[in-house]
């Protein structure tokens, strides 16, 4: 049975150093999943009420929700099976599937690239944890499905898969032709593992090329990113520029978020040495830029409201005076940074780790970690969907949910 990959398990030779690594106060994991999942089982009962995906909540604090064709509709199903994988519940188990399949129309998502969102994050991680041959072999199907609508919007001309139709620049002068986000390497693990259930190399083969423009392009010389690039019919960048981050030249923290976790899985999937490189120095710029709290939890944007960075969007009449965290980007960077610690070396191992241990703690306290019955169900507090859009400022969002829980399954992965 070709089953997903996990994280790899380090040489026996290494193994005692590195689970040393691991500082010893790692309780708070069993205690986060024990009290996610009793916050889920009420958010289970909402979205049964609502009867759409959980995303985020209203200004009364009630849930919000979307359909299958959103791009975060996989996140919560994903998030079922991690709470089950933990807690071996059947009724977690019940709803992680339903939620699943509830999804199944989405494998012929084309109008966007998020098709790996929502299809692996779900689907994925059914293979990944509900032990049931039938399960797996159709929830396999349905991925092949997926990856083979998913190079719709591959031109290989081009060499990218396009994120967007197109658009225009929040300067309201670029309109974009064919614009390709960072966001967009997280929907390239759904091609590799295509690739190895069918034996076909095409799949992981738009991954690569993908990857290797993306990393061509995206990428400033400290290793920050840009948001949007745009191409031409001929595969030639034409336009850097932002759409959810603060300004063109800025560095908005989730999307360097997507690239350190992007590259590290395409490492994982190529052992190709350049992406390794990139994930790391990707990794470095974002752990040690002078903008980050010292809690680890980064602000929207690493240069909001900062001298030398123009933005297109007029900020000022949004009258916030604190410039928002987002909860989601630190989940995601600590998710990464637990597998990235495991193709690192020596300081850099350590580093890795040690910071998104101490991230997935903090995320876990009381100032991120909601109450029972508050926060409309979810778990995290504190993240920000898109400051430029005033959409889904400072509340919970899903997929945050999901990379910590992800992060959380890591870490105890190895520490155990």
């Amino acid at each position: 049975m070709n089953k997903l990959k996990t994280i790899p398990i380090v040489a026996a030779a290494s193994a005692v150093l590195f689970i040393n690594m691991i500082p010893s106060q790692t309780n708070f994991i069993d205690k986060a999943f024990k009290s996610a999942e009793k916050q889920y089982e009420s958010l289970c009962k909402e979205a049964e009420v609502l009867k759409r995906f959980p995303r985020t909540i209203d200004k009364e604090g009630k849930l919000k929700g979307t359909d299958e064709w959103d791009w975060t509709g996989g996140f919560f199903p994903g998030s079922l099976w991690f709470l089950y994988h933990q807690s071996g519940n059947e009724q977690t188990k019940a709803e992680a599937i339903k939620w699943t399949e509830d999804l199944e129309k989405a494998k012929d998502l084309d109008q966007h690239h998020d098709i790996g969102f929502v299809m692996y994050c779900s689907y994925g991680n059914g293979i990944k944890y509900s032990n049931d041959p039938t399960k797996i072999k159709e929830y396999q199907d349905i991925i092949i499905h997926s990856s083979n609508t998913a190079l719709r919007r591959f031109d290989p001309k081009v060499g990218l898969i396009k994120s967007w139709n197109k658009k225009k620049a929040w300067d309201e002068k670029t309109v974009w032709e064919y614009p390709v986000i960072i966001d967009n390497m997280m929907n390239l693990e759904m091609l590799c593992y295509a690739s190895d259930l069918t034996g076909d190399p095409k799949y992981r083969k738009v991954a690569i090329s993908h990857a290797d423009k993306t990393m061509k392009n995206h990428f400033r010389k400290d290793y920050s990113t840009y948001h949007v690039v745009d191409y031409d019919k001929n595969g030639k960048a034409i336009h850097h520029q932002t759409n959810q981050g603060y300004a063109d030249e800025s560095t908005w923290s989730r999307g360097q978020a997507w690239a350190i976790y992007g590259f590290t899985m395409m490492y994982r999937e190529t052992k190709k040495a350049e992406y390794l490189k990139t994930a790391q120095q990707a990794a470095k710029f974002y752990i040690n830029h002078p903008n980050i709290p010292s809690d680890k939890i980064p602000y929207w944007d690493f240069n909001a409201h900062q001298d030398g960075y123009r933005s297109d969007v007029d900020f000022p009449k949004r009258q916030l005076d604190y410039i928002p965290r987002d909860a989601s980007a630190a989940a995601i960077v600590a998710s990464a940074l637990i597998e990235l610690s495991t193709f690192s070396k020596a300081k850099d191992k350590a580093l890795f780790l040690s910071f998104a241990k101490e991230t997935l703690e903090t995320l876990a306290s009381p100032a991120y970690f909601a109450d029972y019955g508050t926060n409309g169900g979810f778990l995290l507090k504190h993240s920000v969907g898109s400051q430029p859009h005033n959409s889904e400022v400072d509340v919970p969002l899903t997929y945050a949910d999901y990379y910590f829980l992800e992060g959380l399954t890591r870490l105890k992965e190895l520490k155990n």
